[in-house]
């Protein structure tokens, strides 16, 4: 499949799925996008358009330790971090919305160390 392909299939299933998907202040929505070489995630409320955490492959606190085997062990830690960080600010539930992207690799590795850490969706 041509690279512009993938783009423009992603983009459709992103479009479909986000009219059906919204975070609110009780359940934020848990928002991932990988890129070729890193992968970040977000707890949006779009009732009032803000963000209220955020984690990624390139956290600053991570710089000089040793790094993840591979890009899912990297998502794995991305998640857990996310979790982390919504546990902090009292969200237990969230919506996830894997932004297109099909549910596998890295998109399910966040997304099942999410849910280790205490995230239910």
């Amino acid at each position: 499949m041509l690279r512009k392909e993938k783009v423009v299939a992603r983009k459709r299933r992103k479009k479909r799925v986000i009219s059906k998907v919204r975070g609110t202040p009780e359940r934020p929505r848990l928002c991932v996008f990988k890129s070729s070489r890193h992968i970040y995630a977000q707890l949006i409320d779009d009732s009032r358009g803000q963000t209220l955490a955020a984690a990624s492959s390139q956290n600053p606190e991570w710089r000089g330790t040793e790094r993840e085997k591979g890009k899912a062990g990297m998502a794995r830690r991305v998640g857990a971090l996310i979790a982390e960080r919504a546990l902090a600010k009292q969200v237990q539930k969230v919506v996830f919305d894997r932004n297109g992207f099909l549910y596998h690799g890295r998109v399910k590795a966040l997304a099942e160390a999410a849910r280790e850490k205490g995230l239910d969706f």
